[in-house]
């Protein structure tokens, strides 16, 4: 075998260094951002989006435009995102009812809830279990002993079998081994009509975001029995944990937004967003921003975000095996 002719060889060395400064010249990113939001705009997710779009902008140096693709419970956007090039310019915000209630609820899913890229959580939205402020109940024990005392008796407002609303009051049964009817389920239209459904003495008890409630709980209308965040909420100090209450196992019942990529992400573009969204988590301007919007933040590694979506899919896919409940595609 010939020797490479050296001038052959230079050339190609030449190329290799030409090809690597090219790199170098235009490190991720350069150019903005999209950020596919699967849901309509001026809700959770979109907020969560748009304030994290700012801290990004100011951290990598490149605006990130959040686009809302709303439809199919969340399953229009994240298919969008699954099926995008994975070089970091198309991202999803990720919402508990798109990247976990709807993998483990959907018969034949259009997506699993590990088919992309895990780049981080950002936030946690607090569920709060309150009742009328005349209850009799005024702390989760009473609520509790209540339940046992008269099974199927009692009522709470859901906005529907597969939503939150519905799988907090049902993950309490279970944890009580009370069993699926231990309370009646009325449905509403929305987490708004659920707990003015409560107010007005329609239903006992309503387990459900803290924005749909929190007014009417500083108003002295609602009474929360307790939050089912990991601490205590700034703007509900009196108010406990399910920890603290003794239902530890209720943490699992949170809203929560994350950042998704399509799959086969590569591993800088995947430490660059982790180390963004470190930053965020010190960022006070993000803080004050989420904490506005209702959202507790949470800023977790891509590792740590794909343990915590798998532990959400867990409770998902065997509270609605147990309670036989089925989304049609």
């Amino acid at each position: 075998m010939h020797p490479i002719p050296r001038a052959i060889a230079l050339v190609a060395c030449l190329s290799a260094i030409a090809l690597t400064a090219s790199a170098q010249s235009h490190p991720y990113p350069d150019r903005p951002i999209t950020v596919v939001v699967p849901f309509s705009a001026g809700g959770d997710a979109d907020l969560a989006a748009r304030n994290l779009a700012v801290v990004a902008q100011r951290t990598m140096g490149q605006s990130m435009i959040a686009v809302n693709r709303a439809g199919a419970s969340g399953a229009i956007g994240s298919l969008a995102v699954r099926s995008a090039k994975p070089d970091g310019y198309t991202l999803l915000l990720g919402r508990v009812g798109s990247q976990a209630v709807l993998p483990a609820l959907q018969e034949g899913p259009s997506y699993k809830w590990n088919d992309f890229t895990f780049l981080g959580l950002l936030e946690l939205n607090p569920v709060v279990c309150a009742v009328r402020s005349e209850s009799s109940y005024k702390t989760m024990k009473d609520l509790v002993d209540a339940l046992r005392a008269r099974p199927g008796k009692l009522n709470y407002s859901t906005s529907g079998a597969a939503t939150i609303l519905n799988f907090g009051p049902q993950l309490l049964f279970d944890v009580l081994k009370l069993g699926k009817d231990a309370a009646v389920p009325i449905a509403y239209k929305g987490g708004g009509e659920a707990a003015m459904a409560v107010m007005a003495g329609d239903v006992d008890f309503s387990c459900g975001n803290l924005t749909s409630m929190i007014g009417n709980i500083k108003g002295g209308k609602l009474h929360a029995l307790i939050t089912t965040t990991p601490e205590r909420l700034k703007d509900l100090p009196d108010v406990p944990t399910a920890r603290e209450a003794g239902y530890p196992q209720l943490e699992a019942i949170v809203g929560w937004s994350a950042l998704y990529g399509p799959p086969g992400m590569s591993k800088d573009v995947i430490d660059r967003w982790g180390n963004t969204l470190a930053a965020a988590a010190k960022d006070p301007q993000w803080i004050a921003a989420t904490e506005k919007a209702g959202s507790i933040p949470r800023v977790m590694t891509p590792g740590e975000t794909e343990k915590f979506a798998m532990d959400q899919y867990t409770v998902y896919e065997r509270l609605g095996r147990q309670l036989q409940i089925k989304l049609k595609d």
